[in-house]
């Protein structure tokens, strides 16, 4: 190859991924990135002692990268890699051939800053904001649904698991601060379908419309689904019904959904000495048809971080579930707007 087909191998190349129908060049194209912006620059908003030193990265070049990561569930490491070694990577985050980029410890301290001050939460709400204002406004009804997301499994001892139900330090792990990092302190096991998890619960609310996140809650993977309903409850939703699986069915829920004038569309649960009646299978047939939607949104989710994540602690775990919350609405925006 000579020189100048090797200078020209980039234009061409994304000439050809553009006519191939490059998703990223559409979701780029489609969101309005700079609504972010003023939350981004907030969070890392601190008196420079002097212009000496490298200045800082594009925070919009940051998140951007951060979403990527989502979409193709990738570490640090390897995003680094794959952004020097993509076309469609690069174009989408605004790069040229010779532009620096992020190394992965930059990455980690961009998404560690984002996770201390709360900023994930703050950007879902604000592209939620965003949705409404576009004409994408919860409709329809909502379904709510958690699922698990597991963590690297701890191996404590019988007596370290009591404290830690208990909210109690192991003393032996106080004075071992090196030791002390590495342990997960709000993660905890569960059992579903007689398989043990152990990690956090992503609890969605979906509306069934539009089939976007309206609200989320992570949690200890040993909280009910039940016990987060009142918090992820949408009151801005035009419809009335209110979809979930029998986990969410009981008297409590009952009179909050009615104290809420919200029409109770739980799945029926049978019993060993009191079978579902055939009104009921009927009818459960009819709100899994429903359902199913918020069963979608997870598969998508899966797709980019798999159910398992690598980090410790609550705050991390809802910082990485809750941005993937946000690129999943990112995504499905730009599907409902016909872009991607």
């Amino acid at each position: 190859m000579n020189q100048n087909s090797l200078f020209g191998a980039s234009s061409k190349h994304l000439a050809e991924l553009s006519a191939m129908g490059d998703p990223l060049e559409k979701l780029d194209r489609t969101i309005e990135w700079a609504i972010f912006r003023p939350l981004l620059e907030k969070a890392f908003r601190r008196e420079r002692k002097s212009n000496a030193g490298r200045p800082p990265y594009d925070y919009l070049l940051m998140f951007k990268i951060l979403v990527l990561q989502h979409i193709y569930n990738l570490s640090d490491e390897q995003i680094q890699y794959q952004i020097l070694d993509r076309h469609s990577f690069r174009r989408f985050l605004g790069l040229g051939d010779e532009d620096r980029v992020p190394d992965q410890k930059t990455i980690w301290l961009f998404r560690e800053t984002l996770t201390q001050c709360g900023a994930v939460r703050q950007l879902f709400d604000k592209f939620d904001r965003y949705l409404n204002q576009a004409g994408y406004r919860a409709q329809k009804g909502q379904i709510v649904d958690a699922a698990l997301v597991e963590v690297p499994r701890q191996r404590n001892r019988p007596e370290e698991k009591e404290l830690l139900k208990n909210g109690v330090i192991p003393h032996d792990w106080e004075r071992k601060p090196a030791k002390l990092r590495q342990k997960d302190l709000d993660a905890r096991w569960t059992k579903k379908n007689g398989q043990s998890y152990y990690g956090y619960k992503n609890h969605l609310n979906v509306d069934v419309k539009h089939k976007l996140i309206r609200d989320y809650e992570v949690t200890p993977a040993d909280i009910h689904d039940s016990r987060v309903l009142p918090e992820i409850l949408d009151a801005d939703n035009t419809g009335r019904g209110f979809w979930g699986d029998s986990a969410y069915r009981s008297r409590e829920i009952d009179r909050e959904l009615k104290k809420r004038k919200k029409r109770n569309c739980i799945q029926y649960k049978g019993y060993r000495d009191r079978p579902l009646t055939a009104r009921q299978r009927i009818l459960n047939r009819l709100r899994s048809a429903v359902r199913a939607r918020v069963e979608h949104v997870n598969e998508r989710i899966d797709s980019m971080i798999g159910r398992w994540i690598r980090c410790i602690g609550l705050m991390r775990a809802g910082s990485r579930i809750g941005m993937t919350n946000l690129v999943y609405n990112l995504r499905r925006y730009a599907y409902l707007t016909g872009r991607v």
